[in-house]
């Protein structure tokens, strides 16, 4: 008797352990929902003053002690509030240090960019920045440009305000990205090395056709009645594109000036960079093609031509991604970036452009050139040189080439906050069982001290296990790389509804060695459901080198979709995949791929659901769908092969298609009409539109959306 009170006391005990076991909601997975923030992993915000590491938080400032890691406060928000006699308290979260010899902390209010002298406790400068957009600020000159009223707008260091242009609307954009934020142009003004000069971008998109998006009356205004008009000016591939020309101010005579490039209606130009004593500007000139690449420099002064450095051509497609940065120690020289070998890499030219060597070779990228140690004259540098899904930090001797690797463990996914002569980083990273670890760093010994160790903000909620490992490609060489998210309580002797999530384009990945494999929140949630995930990355995908990336040239989805069908063949080894119950996901390129892998192998999926889904790439942008496609003109086999409008009829699943009303990344004309054709073939998808949203959802309609994703293949999967 007591052995059977003990037995059903253990059984109870592990019942009550089991159930304490939390599980997980959207407001806890999804980035918009109410408690996403506590369950991701703690971080700490740091920034460097020289050589002197600070950890900022909202009310104060503490200096890290880069031996030790131990921390003492420096000073407060209530402190530096006074200092510069503010009527609140400032946010030091975002605090910095613009000047490694100068005790000067940069601090913003709602009306103001200020420099307080932590030193002698008084605010040393102070610029009014009431209706700045696109900021742009030199912390050299102390200028600043912005654009305010479609136009481009400068503040000097003496507050001082002057409208540069005057013509500016949606038609004609100035200081702002161009080229649809392709080719690493993330911004549209540059200002020179000493901040008296600024290169700045015009944008003439008056000839580009108007796409009629509409913005629908909040539900909550009775004032208004109406749809309104939002056109989104949306220049198809084989239409006609914009202008862009590249123009010079100088701050001292407020004159502008043109870089003097020629007709530019057909070319690209990108990755602006100043010479070091700012006579000239060189950029990179892409043909229309994408496949005639220069390296071109400006007179500064006169807007003239000076010269052609480099030429790189390609017969699929070049894609400058950086701009060339000189050599802090010695201005002769300059690094550029290019895969022309194969992958990306470093190269070491003369400021003529002739080539001195190449300092990075291998069958790696270089993923990131983070800045220079110049004290020991070295690049500091991103690879996943270690492993294909891996990013390391490394530093590159420049006379030797010599690599070493300077981020603690060499294990996972790293990122680095360089101080000001690169002699110390800041070494955030990730490995697939470690939420996040920040070490402190010395470049020139690799030593490396732990500072923090976030705790697993999953602690205590049930989660699933997650595994990495590769297949072959179709190609029967190629390793590709996946991440499989088991169902919560897995039991090998059952059988699983499975959901392949995909993505699959270019620029980007899936799978690498952060935490969980950098699986996506949703993933835990379907897990706890009971369905196991499988993700895989595809040739066409980020990071792999120039041939893995451009074997889907002209053919998009066609390479990919065979690459994905030998992911599900390795599913069908698996004994507890239900194969009769497989479905598919994705976003954007992945709503393409969802609806391609649905319509190509119908016998195959039995579920999907496409996010903002390309139907065909004739309808998508110029520079993204040109890179890859070639002209619809030029490439109609290509375009007609890769078209999912003829392939409404071969649906046969349950497939749902969702949108943003207002996306103008993958215009709606795409799903309407994918949805038309259907009807035509008599054909029967599902469709849910979120109004006023754009190609994602933001907020907390994303929560929303993924629990909608969930229902829907809870309804038609499980």
């Amino acid at each position: 008797m007591r052995r059977f009170i003990y037995c059903v006391a253990v059984v109870l005990l592990c019942s009550v352990s089991a159930s304490a076991q939390q599980e997980f909601t959207l407001e806890d997975l999804n980035f918009g929902g109410k408690n996403y923030q506590n369950m991701v992993p703690k971080n700490k915000t740091l920034t460097w003053w020289g050589n002197q590491l600070y950890h900022c938080e909202k009310d104060s400032m503490w200096t890290v002690d880069t031996k030790t890691g131990k921390e003492k406060l420096a000073f407060t928000a209530q402190q530096v509030k006074e200092w510069a006699g503010l009527s609140q308290q400032p946010n030091l979260k975002w605090a910095s240090f613009p000047y490694p010899d100068k005790p000067l902390l940069l601090i913003h209010t709602a009306d103001q960019r200020i420099l307080v002298d932590i030193k002698n406790h008084k605010t040393e400068w102070s610029q009014n920045t009431t209706g700045e957009y696109y900021t742009d600020w030199n912390k050299t000159s102390r200028n600043v440009a912005y654009v305010k009223n479609d136009n481009l707008w400068v503040t000097t260091a003496n507050g001082g305000c002057r409208q540069i242009t005057s013509d500016g609307s949606r038609n004609i954009v100035y200081a702002q990205s161009v080229h649809r934020n392709e080719f690493g142009i993330e911004k549209g003004t540059f200002w020179s090395n000493q901040g008296d000069r600024l290169a700045f971008y015009r944008m003439d998109q008056s000839m580009v056709a108007d796409y009629p998006l509409i913005t629908v009356p909040e539900i909550y205004d009775s004032t208004q009645v109406e749809a309104t008009p939002a056109p989104e000016k949306y220049p198809m591939a084989g239409q006609t594109s914009h202008k862009v020309q590249v123009g010079i101010l100088d701050i001292a005579t407020n004159k502008v000036i043109y870089l003097n490039t020629g007709d530019p209606t057909d070319r690209y130009f990108t990755n602006i960079a100043w010479s070091p004593d700012d006579r000239l500007v060189y950029m990179f000139e892409l043909n229309r093609d994408q496949n005639d690449c220069r390296l071109v420099s400006y007179d500064a002064a006169t807007g003239a031509k000076v010269g052609e450095l480099y030429r790189e051509t390609s017969e699929k497609y070049v894609e400058p991604q950086n701009p060339i940065a000189f050599l802090p120690w010695d201005n002769s020289k300059f690094v550029m970036q290019s895969q022309k070998d194969g992958y990306n890499h470093l190269y070491l030219h003369n400021a003529d452009g002739s080539l001195v060597k190449q300092l990075t070779s291998g069958d790696w990228v270089v993923m990131n050139m983070l800045g220079f140690d110049t004290e020991h004259k070295a690049i500091i540098i991103t690879s996943n040189e270690i492993s294909p899904i891996q990013c390391n930090i490394f530093s590159v001797d420049v006379a030797t080439g010599k690599r070493t690797r300077v981020d603690e463990g060499g294990k996972g996914w790293h990122g680095a906050l360089l101080n000001d002569n690169g002699t110390w980083l800041v070494d955030y990273y990730q490995e697939p069982d470690v939420p996040r670890n920040i070490a402190i760093v010395n470049t020139a010994t690799a030593s490396a001290m732990r500072y923090f160790t976030a705790p697993d903000p999953w602690q205590g909620y049930n989660v699933p296990e997650y595994s990495c490992g590769t297949i072959k490609a179709d190609d029967g060489v190629t390793d590709l790389y996946y991440r499989m998210v088991k169902p919560i309580g897995f039991d090998p002797t059952k059988k699983y509804p499975t959901v392949v999530y995909v993505y699959g384009g270019p620029h980007a990945h899936n799978v690498d060695a952060r935490w969980h494999y950098c699986s996506r929140s949703w993933e835990t949630y379907m897990a706890q459901k009971g369905y196991l995930l499988f993700i895989l990355d595809n040739r066409g995908s980020e990071n792999r080198g120039r041939d893995f990336e451009q074997a889907t040239f002209r053919h998009l989805g066609q390479v990919e979709m065979r690459d994905q069908m030998q992911g599900v063949e390795f599913l069908k080894t698996l004994p507890y995949v239900d194969m009769n119950r497989l479905g598919v996901h994705g976003w954007s390129f992945g709503g393409f791929m969802t609806i391609s892998l649905m319509t190509n192998y119908p016998d195959v999926f039995k579920v999907g659901v496409a996010g903002g889904p390309v139907i065909d790439w004739k309808w998508y942008e110029v520079m993204y769908g040109e890179r890859y496609m070639d002209t619809p003109q030029a490439n109609p086999e290509g375009y007609a092969q890769t078209s999912l409008i003829h392939k409404a009829k071969d649906l046969k699943g349950r497939l749902q298609i969702i949108i943003g009303l207002n996306d103008p990344t993958v215009v709606p004309q795409h799903a309407y009409s994918f949805l038309k054709a259907c009807i035509a073939a008599d054909t029967q998808p599902d469709f849910y539109v979120y109004p006023g949203q754009g190609h994602n959802m933001m907020g907390h309609q994303s929560v929303h959306l993924h629990e909608r994703i969930t229902r829907y293949f809870e309804d038609y999967l499980k």
